[in-house]
């Protein structure tokens, strides 16, 4: 059934406002961490993970009635899943979780030991994208937790990932993990403009007559429902969401807050678990997100204000961090956490790209009022090749490449970027429209901008006399910006299936 025109305007704002958070971090200053060297290499297979038995949801549904699905985005996914054969369902998910406590301090290397606490019931919802040819299903199922930073359920991954996800043929499944999302709570960051559209009052203060069925008791609880999802998408019992895909493997995908609490997940909860095969960790801070009260929401400013954690190195489970320059150095504050890679784990900082950039925001840039153009990096194509690189490692072993962190000055007051000569960072993954460059894209803001246009970076047009110098006619401009695409394909940090859309972000008509 149609959206009425405030549900369409909230999930512009929750895609808006997906990732954006409370406060800055804080300047923390640490020494540099370089990558791993040597050859991309293999690791055992993370399906051969011995899971231990515990509970998982019960799904009912489909859910239909009141105003259809809801859930944030900047551009409906509809007429994409159409055209890949895809289905779109909701079904509840219900059970009781446990929550979890520490007996003293985490440690900051990710090494949690976690005890299991209070226990409470649970109905909450995901979504569902499915292939509906059995045949074109890849055993992969992405289990994305939904990002509630605007107050509302978004799904910014899926945005950036869907290509692949349709094209490869995964299950996407969504999950309302947090109690803002479907209770309503406090709103990280308030949209001008999204007064009185349900923003901050949950699925069931959005729409009534479909969700009001539903509960959450409190974020203490997320991490459980999060893996009973996993588990019962193995598993289904009377009721398959998958409608009887064959699941091999299942991985966890997040990004900003999403990403802070799959940092909690992977160093506390996934060795007591085992639920997931492997981890997609995407713009994360230098916390993780702190354990909460049973009945409370995991607190944003905590996160931001914690110590900085890194990912622990002894699991089976393997993970990719991908980080924007935003996050290293700005609002989120990843610095004072790099580590270097390891066995299991890859971090991939991308140059050129911002916390959130104009493939997420759509067309709904100019009711923003950032003060400058916001960031078009290219960060959509490695987060496509990550999520290959993820399959495979846990499909059959092979890891992901290394990559150089981003170029830091160290010693300047705060760190700061080492840049080029048109004003690009170093270092890092690079696209070709940083190794090409017509525009400066950093993942730093101009002017005096918002707390929305702070994760939005910016983009600065090369003077043409600028250019000039670097290109000596367009079709030299288009050679240089070929080879870069093509060496990022080569090194593994962009796709083949995505050279022809890369070809497109060329810009030769600004040259000469």
């Amino acid at each position: 059934m149609p959206h009425d025109r405030g549900v369409r305007r909230a999930r512009r704002a929750a895609v808006i406002a997906a990732g954006v958070v409370l406060a800055l971090a804080a300047g923390a200053c640490s020494s540099d961490a370089k990558s791993s060297s040597g050859p991309v290499g293999t690791t055992s297979p993370s399906t051969t993970i011995a899971r231990p038995d515990g509970p998982a949801a019960t799904f009912a549904g489909p859910v239909t009635g009141g105003k259809g699905i809801f859930l944030g985005a900047s551009t409906p996914a509809e007429p994409a899943l159409q055209a890949a054969g895809y289905e779109e369902a909701e079904y509840t998910s219900s059970g009781t979780a446990t929550s979890y406590t520490s007996s003293g301090d985490l440690p900051t290397d990710g090494t949690w030991s976690l005890q299991p606490g209070d226990t409470a019931d649970y109905v909450t919802r995901i979504v569902v994208r499915r292939p509906s040819d059995p045949s074109k299903f890849n055993g992969t199922v992405a289990v994305e937790w939904l990002n509630v930073s605007g107050g509302v359920d978004a799904a910014p991954d899926f945005t950036y990932l869907q290509d692949e996800l349709l094209r490869k043929g995964y299950a996407w499944v969504g999950v309302s993990a947090q109690r803002i999302g479907v209770e309503g709570g406090p709103v990280a960051v308030a949209v001008p403009g999204t007064e009185g559209q349900g923003v901050g009052t949950g699925l069931k203060g959005i729409d009534p007559a479909r969700y009001s069925s539903l509960h959450h008791p409190g974020d203490a609880y997320a991490f459980d429902m999060y893996t009973q999802v996993a588990r019962a998408l193995r598993d289904p019992g009377a009721v398959n969401p998958l409608d009887g895909l064959q699941v091999q493997d299942v991985l966890a995908v997040g990004e900003s807050q999403s990403a802070f609490t799959l940092t909690t997940y992977y160093d506390g909860v996934q060795p007591l678990t085992q639920a997931f095969d492997g981890f997609m960790i995407h713009s994360r801070g230098g916390a993780a997100a702190p354990l909460t009260s049973p009945s409370g929401y995991i607190d944003i400013a905590g996160s931001l204000s914690g110590k900085p954690t890194t990912l622990r190195t002894d699991q089976a489970a393997p993970a990719i961090v991908i980080e924007t320059e935003t996050d290293v150095l700005s609002v989120l504050g990843y610095y004072p956490a790099r580590q270097p890679d390891a066995d299991h784990l890859r971090t991939w900082e991308v140059a050129g790209t911002a916390h959130a950039d104009a493939i997420q925001i759509g067309d709904r840039e100019s009711t923003l009022g950032c003060p400058t153009p916001i960031n078009r990096g290219q960060q959509v194509f490695v987060l496509r090749a990550a999520l290959q690189h993820l399959r495979d490692w846990v499909v059959d072993g092979t890891a992901p490449p290394h990559a150089d962190p981003l170029a830091i000055d160290a010693a300047a007051t705060p760190p700061a970027y080492v840049v080029d000569g048109v004003g690009n960072v170093k270092g890092g993954v690079r696209t070709p429209v940083v190794d090409a460059p017509v525009d400066r894209l950093s993942g730093i803001a101009g002017g005096n901008p918002s707390v929305i246009c702070l994760l939005l970076g910016s983009t600065t047009p090369i003077p043409a006399a600028q250019l000039a110098t670097l290109y000596p006619s367009s079709d030299d401009y288009l050679t240089k910006y070929t080879a870069a695409t093509d060496d990022a394909i080569a090194k593994g940090f962009a796709l083949q299936d995505d050279r022809a859309a890369m070809l497109d972000d060329a810009q030769p008509s600004r040259v000469g």
